[in-house]
């Protein structure tokens, strides 16, 4: 087989990227965009030594699962992957993915509990859009193409709530009208980088944050007065958040409140939650409150002393504080561990602490002073937790019970291993949906100490 050929090829499988995959002549061939069960005309793109990668030339036999996509820009854009497959299918391939990770990566023999999803179109309540301009110099706002950071024009996008696409094209109409310059990560230069919008789903409250290169946004009062017009009191909060870094990293660290507060409110689990700019909350409202009661079912928190690494606006562990002992929180964003803080005050929370640190620096120091909690609740970025953090979890803490919530069943897999090797069992598994249509999965898992 070489670059160009076109073969006949069926889709047996998919991947956890949300390819599909086929075999021929013994090679694995990966497919995007392409479902179990479709009998493909395929054009190969791409051999190496075992595998190879292809594209759709032409749909011989569709798959039962096949749908239509029902977005125009779904084959340019690096967000979805699923769009094409029906949703029943996507959870089952979620599933999936999660048990085999636990499996393969983890060795864990345990088959993972149903998937929890709710909606799959217009649930996020985030949204970061790179700015960028086209040949003819045209204003682009949306995403990034895949393996690119080469923006796709995309202001109504069917994951997002409405009122994202009317906020982002009044700023792309300000940008144009008043000739702001767009940032160009190639020379470095340029003004605008990102547009960042927050939506607090239940109070309705809006967020606005222009990302910019330089530490201030000429003329921002009459975007300001445009955001007014559209937004009216929904509109809480405008900022500029500066970064002025040759990094591919959005947000820089300071964030300039224009007009309004600092900060948004929501509502979850019953408890009113502040949200800065730069503080972490999950993207999909409604099933991080199916995640968060998981979670305290898991961790059956009457009368016990829970940690909470990794707590953003301490989310997960004040939905439990009504039957703690007490709370505490370890957040390394400076934002997000105020926002914390704030929370517990507003919800008359007076069993909870929380420490702005390092989660293992955190975790050392509180161990040092010899504080014991019953339940350690992880709930850490993508790449997962340090394997230090790990040991002073299972060797000092030695809780009775860890949660462990990760949006990377693969890293989750690993971590678990490490905590089975110092004396924990998997007791429990469950998927979560935060993120229809893309390829990233949320689990939530119990590990009992053995020992």
């Amino acid at each position: 087989m070489k670059k160009n050929d076109i073969i006949k090829l069926e889709i047996t499988g998919t991947t956890s990227e949300g390819n599909g995959v086929g075999h021929y002549e013994g090679m694995a061939i990966f497919v995007p965009a392409s479902a179990e069960g479709d009998v493909l005309s395929v054009l190969i793109v791409k051999v190496k030594k075992s595998y190879a990668y292809g594209k759709i030339v032409d749909i011989i036999s569709p798959s039962t699962s096949r749908v239509e996509d029902n977005c125009d820009v779904y084959f340019k854009c690096g967000g979805c992957v699923f769009r094409h497959i029906d949703y029943q299918k996507e959870c089952e391939i979620k599933q999936s993915v999660v048990e085999n990770n636990l499996k393969r990566i983890g060795g864990f023999d345990i088959s993972v509990e149903p998937i929890m999803f709710d909606k799959s179109e217009k649930y996020r309540n985030k949204a970061q859009y790179p700015i960028g301009l086209s040949k003819k110099g045209k204003v682009l706002a949306g995403f990034f193409a895949p393996h690119s950071h080469r923006v796709v024009d995309n202001a109504c996008c069917s994951l997002q709530p409405d009122i994202f696409g009317d906020i982002l094209n009044i700023i792309k109409s300000f940008i144009e009208d008043l000739n702001i310059p767009v940032y160009t990560e190639e020379l470095h230069k340029g003004l605008v980088r990102h547009v960042y919008l927050r939506l607090a789903e239940v109070t309705g409250e809006v967020m606005v944050v222009v990302v910019i290169n330089g530490n201030d946004l000429p003329k921002k009062e009459i975007l300001l007065e445009n955001l007014k017009n559209l937004l009216g009191d929904r509109l809480k909060s405008f900022q500029l958040n500066i970064n002025t870094k040759d990094t591919n990293v959005i947000l820089g660290e300071k964030c300039i409140t224009v007009y309004g507060q600092d900060y948004i409110t929501d509502l979850l689990c019953g408890l009113k939650i502040r949200l800065s700019a730069l503080s972490f909350y999950q993207v999909n409202h409604d099933m991080a409150e199916k995640l968060y009661r998981k979670a305290a079912f898991y961790a059956e928190a009457d009368d016990k002393t829970i940690l909470d690494l990794y707590c953003g606006a301490g989310t997960i562990g004040l939905s439990m504080a009504d039957k703690a002992k007490l709370i505490i929180g370890v957040e390394i964003v400076p934002q997000a561990a105020r926002d914390a803080k704030a929370n517990a005050i507003e919800n008359g929370i007076t069993n909870a602490r929380f420490i702005c640190a390092d989660a293992a620096e955190a975790a050392k120091k509180l161990s040092d002073e010899g504080i014991t909690p019953d339940v350690v609740i992880v709930d850490p970025p993508r790449r997962g937790c340090e394997a230090e953090l790990i040991q002073t979890i299972a060797n000092d803490f030695k809780p009775q019970r860890v949660i462990y919530v990760s949006c990377d069943s693969a890293t989750l897999a690993r971590d678990c291993r490490l905590l089975a090797d110092s004396g924990y069992d998997l007791v429990s598994a469950t998927p979560a949906d935060l993120f229809p249509r893309t390829a990233h999965v949320e689990t939530v898992v119990l590990m009992s100490r053995n020992i």
